[in-house]
């Protein structure tokens, strides 16, 4: 795989996310540059990085967000490129179209498809004009409140109020009622507002026992190919907790068109790098509907990679650095079954509560089919500025019962002590019959969540005495 014209690599991001991109440019021979807040100056990537730039305090507004510091640390490092990893300014037009104006690259999509494809009412008007399915909804954002009462109704509660821009489950409000309606999207308006600066609202019919499912697509700005798909249907407050590749759900007719209506999509906005363009699946009828498009890598892409044998992140540096896809969709196949799930510094016995803390003893798990992204090593302080994602744990196997037994042996191995993490969570979770048989949907887990805390809470003690 070539570099193209990628020679030296800025991380715009932290956490594990930077230790992966790290990795996959030294796979490519490109040198890399971590910036970091001085709450991350002792950080694994700050470590493993062949330059590190401090960019400011704690705070990620006075860091990690601080565009003219980022740009500034690239070009004072030499950095001809910008990788943003996820959150932060990944999916920021404005930050993408001053790494362009800077003359550097951006490791990502153009501003004006970041601004098209983030705007989730934009969006969902694009999908219709590639013939995507849509969620019924309103067609664009939502200016005036009694029309857009009326047409829930005609819609038919409940509805799901949405806003338009941003994303991680902020600004979203579900009606049941024309009462409700009218009390919670001002509620929503005004979350969207402060979270993302953009108060645009617009609504989408609840389909009561949807599956997520997302399609992996990486495009060079010509052509797109499809890496199928992952379903990510086990959520606490809409944030994706366990995801795996394939979905069990899909039959292979409702996969081939999944999979070709998101390619559509990508190739009718010109998309370059990859993305993922994220569905309803109704578990009823059959139909899938389009909902978002997230125009980063995710957080759960190692299912992916995992079942299809491909470096995500590997792939879309070397086409922000000029490269051509390498293979065209009849030679990319998967094999096989993938399990994610996301460890975080929280203790899921007491309400998910954040603990961040210092690492004690730490053991890993490895053998076949195991791999652990994290950004953890024994004395490393976890700060409490940021996200408490501190890696994920991926298992693939040769069928799914195989892969829920190796999560299982995994997740038994690992030891990581002197902070409580939500590995707990999944021990409980593989005891559930309805995830054993994959009979889950997105509103699942919450009512899981609030029946079985005495199992969690047993699963965490027996943890702590090994």
């Amino acid at each position: 795989m070539s570099r193209g014209n990628i020679r030296k690599l800025l991380i715009a991001n932290r956490g594990e996310i930077a230790v992966r991109i790290i990795r996959a440019a030294r796979d490519l021979g490109i040198a890399t540059v971590q910036v970091h807040s001085e709450a991350d100056k002792d950080s694994r990537a700050v470590r493993m990085a062949d330059e590190a730039v401090n960019i400011g305090p704690p705070q990620a507004a006075k860091s990690y967000l601080d565009v003219e510091a980022i740009l500034k640390a690239a070009k004072e490092s030499g950095a001809d490129a910008i990788h943003p990893g996820y959150g932060f300014l990944a999916e920021n037009a404005a930050f993408a179209d001053a790494v362009a104006n800077a003359g550097l690259i951006f490791v990502g999509p153009s501003g004006d498809t970041i601004r098209l494809m983030g705007d989730k009412a934009a969006a969902r008007a694009e999908a219709k004009r590639a013939n995507v399915p849509t969620v019924p909804g309103s067609d664009g954002v939502i200016e005036d409140m009694e029309a857009a009462a009326h047409l829930a109704a005609h819609i038919g509660f409940p509805v799901m109020i949405k806003a338009a821009a941003g994303g991680g489950g902020r600004g979203i409000r579900i009606a049941h009622d024309a009462g409700e309606f009218h009390a919670l999207a001002p509620q929503a308006s005004s979350e969207a507002k402060a979270a993302f600066g953009d108060g645009g609202i617009y609504i989408e019919k609840v389909i009561e026992r949807a599956r997520h499912i997302e399609v992996q697509v990486l495009g060079d700005g010509e052509d797109v190919v499809h890496f199928y798909e992952r379903e990510c249907s086990l959520q606490r407050r809409r944030q994706k907790v366990w995801e795996e590749a394939p979905s069990v759900a899909l039959n292979e007719d409702v996969r081939e068109q999944l999979c070709r209506s998101a390619v559509a999509l990508a190739k009718a906005v010109n998309y370059k790098g990859a993305g993922t363009i994220e569905y309803l699946y109704d578990d009823v009828t059959g139909e899938f509907y389009f909902i978002e498009m997230n125009t980063r890598i995710q957080v759960e892409h190692p299912v992916t990679e995992m079942i299809c044998g491909v470096d995500l992140v590997a792939e879309m540096i070397a086409i922000a650095g000029g490269a051509k896809l390498r293979a065209g969709q009849e030679a990319i196949s998967r094999t096989g079954h993938a399990i994610e799930v996301r460890l975080n510094a929280e203790d899921p016995a007491n309400n998910f509560m954040p603990f961040p803390g210092i690492v004690g003893e730490l053991l890993t798990p490895d053998g076949p089919g195991v791999r652990f992204d994290h950004m953890l090593y024994p004395g490393y302080a976890v700060p409490p500025f940021y996200d408490s994602l501190l890696g994920k744990l991926i298992v693939w196997a040769e069928d799914r019962d195989k892969a829920l037994m190796r999560l299982k042996r995994a997740l038994d191995e690992l030891q990581i002590e002197g902070l409580p993490t939500t590995a707990p969570l999944f021990q409980a979770l593989l005891e559930s019959d309805d995830v054993r048989a994959s009979a889950v949907h997105t509103r699942w887990l919450e009512p899981w969540l609030e029946d079985n805390l005495d199992l969690i809470r047993q699963k965490k003690e027996a943890q702590a005495h090994g």
